[in-house]
Order: structure tokens, then sequence, then C-alpha cells
């Protein structure tokens, strides 16, 4: 695992990729002047300003303005980082921008990387987005084609406009309606609403040993997987685990533990590696110390497995800042060239896949 995994991790292929921009010309005849076209993000105005709509999509990848939650080709939810044509943010245009993405063949479906679709209903219609600043609350208005779906796909619907919204730091809640009503259920599946979601729902939930529905506490690791056209991407997992554990030192240890065999997600690390210690400094950041015989001093750390405890510890603590020591070396740089074993912080945007 960790060879394969070091081979596809050069050039940190994680967390950052670098867009790839498309560009062309158009071509006319000798006695014709050449007029190329109008750049993608402008020919995008020119086209909403003309019909009030979105605009149709375009292969040309932007820099990325949104982290949107897409099922993949398993059928998990990954974060997705996406450049979508820019718009004010009157009216939080840019979050009504974000959900209408993850709408399936939507007007933005060009717009989202091979192996990634939408899981909210086909036609489905975002519209309203408001935040009450104080309690941190987003209030999201859908069409009533919304609530149109297949049933096996209800909690994941939840899971992806929750997760999606809340990547907004200032966001911690979502409050649902449909048509100018608040819906305190949803209609299939009947899972409750009249208390709004976060964070704390999970995602791509699944139980682990010695837990159950009804006895748990809940931790998020962050696994590996990878696209249709070879790129490395993460995904979250929230696994249910027996209560009465310090809440760091089990989601690591799960994520020591790897993926259940759920098919399209990869170990980040050995059996053999272990935690030593996860320390909390005073202004936040937390040390985390591991053992893995297999790695020389000196050598470079996959930043698979680095990026993995990154995301892992701060979304889990709250905590934005990590450090990494491994076998008692305080001086751990990836294989992307990242020195861990200074404070990291969680990146703003999480796998950008080239389109």
């Amino acid at each position: 695992m960790l060879k394969k995994m070091t081979i596809r991790n050069i050039s940190a292929a994680g967390l950052i990729v670098v867009p790839i921009i498309l560009s062309g010309c158009s071509g006319f005849s000798s006695q014709s002047m050449e007029i190329d076209p109008p750049p993608a993000q402008i020919e995008a105005e020119m086209l909403q300003s003309m019909n009030g709509s979105a605009p149709q999509a375009t292969k040309e990848q932007l820099t990325p303005t949104s982290t949107v939650y897409l099922a993949d080709q398993h059928g998990l939810l990954a974060p997705v980082s996406i450049g979508l044509p820019p718009m004010d943010n009157k009216d939080n245009m840019l979050m009504r921008q974000s959900l209408e993405a993850m709408v399936k063949d939507g007007p933005y479906a060009g717009y989202l990387p091979e192996g990634f679709s939408g899981v909210l209903p086909e036609g489905t219609e975002v519209k309203m987005v408001s935040v009450e600043k104080d309690s941190k609350l987003a209030v999201v208005e859908f069409s009533k084609s919304f609530t149109e779906y297949d049933a096996s796909n209800e909690r994941k619907m939840l899971e992806a406009v929750t997760w999606t919204l809340t990547s907004d730091p200032n966001i911690e809640q979502v409050q649902f309606w449909v048509e100018g009503k608040k819906i305190t259920e949803m209609p299939l599946n009947h899972t409750p609403l009249d208390q709004n979601l976060g964070r704390s729902m999970g995602i791509n939930l699944e139980k682990g040993d010695g837990a159950s529905y009804t006895h748990s506490s809940s931790v998020t690791m962050y696994f590996s997987s990878e696209s249709p056209a070879g790129i490395q991407y993460y995904v979250p997992i929230t696994r249910l685990v027996v209560p009465g554990q310090d809440t760091l030192h089990a989601a690591l240890s799960e994520l020591i533990r790897g993926p259940q065999p759920r098919g399209g997600l990869e170990s980040v690390m050995t059996t053999g590696t272990s935690l030593q210690s996860v320390k909390s400094a005073k202004d936040g950041t937390v040390t985390v110390s591991l053992k893995e015989d297999m790695f020389i001093k000196g050598e470079k750390v996959p930043s698979q497995l680095l990026q993995s405890v990154v995301l892992t510890v701060t979304e889990n603590s709250g905590n934005n800042k990590v450090i990494i020591q491994l076998n008692g070396d305080s001086n751990v740089i990836g294989d992307d060239n990242q020195n861990y074993s200074e404070p990291v912080s969680r990146p703003q945007y999480i796998n950008e896949i080239p389109l």
C-alpha cells in the first residue's frame, strides 16, 4: 500500500492539484481577422446578463470558488473544490451557486470533474439562501423537485447540503425549507428535520467494531480514493465508535485501523503504525506523534498520509493547525516538500481535481 501510495503522490497530487487551463482560438479564412473568444469568466457574465440564468457548462477550469460535496463513482460523498463563473454575493448568490452545482444534470454539471455527480434531484431549484449571523444558521429554500428523489438517496442529500454549507466557517447549522415552508421531516424515509442539521450528523456513516447505533459516539476520518483519471483525493468517513473515548485519539486510531471493505477507499497507513501521543497547546495547535518503523529518519513521507492526519485532526478538534512527529523525529518533510513539523493549517480548498 505505502509503495503504491508513495509513487502516486509525487508532486503533491493530494490536497492541491494545479488547475489545467484549456484555451482556444477561433480560426477564420485569410480574409478574416482572427478573434479569440472571450475568457470563460467574462463569457459567463455576458450570458447571465442576457438571460438572467446560470451559464452553460464550459470545459475551461476556473480558479476554485467553492467546495461542494458530490457523489463519487463509488457512491461516497467527497468534498470537491471547483471553479464556477463569477457572481456577486448579493442575497448569498455564491452559496446558491454552490448548491446549484450539486443538482444532478444541472446548469453547472460541466464544471464537475469526471467521476463525480450532484446528488440533488434533477430539476431542483435553489430559491433562497439566508444566513442568521448571530446563530450561524443557514436557511435554504428549495423548489418542490427537492422532494422528488429516490429514497436511498435521502440521507446523502441532507449530508451533502449540510456539509457544503458548513464548509463556510460562519455557518454551523442548516435549516431546510421547500416552497416557502419549513419542513420538519423528509417525505420518504422521514428523516427528522425538526432540529437544524450540522456536521454532527456525520457523513458516509458507518458502524465501527463494538459500537451500536443506539450507544456510540462518532469520529470522522479522511481516507484516500482515486478518480477515474487516476487523481488521488480524500473522502470523509464518519464512524460510530464505543463511547467514552477521547475524540482525537479515537479518530486517529480509526484512521490507522483503515477503511471498512465498502469499496473505493484505501488505507493511508499500515497496521504497523501506532499512535504515540496527541497534545494540544494553549494556542490550539495539536501535535500528533506517530510511530512507523518502515520510514527512515530524514526520508520524505508520503503527503497522502500526512494530509489525512491534518484533515482528520482539524475535523474532530475544531483546531486549525497541526504538527506531526514521526518516530520521534521533529523534522517531518512530506513528498510535497511541506514541513509538517511546523504548524500546518487545514487548506481552504480540498480535492482540486482537474476536469
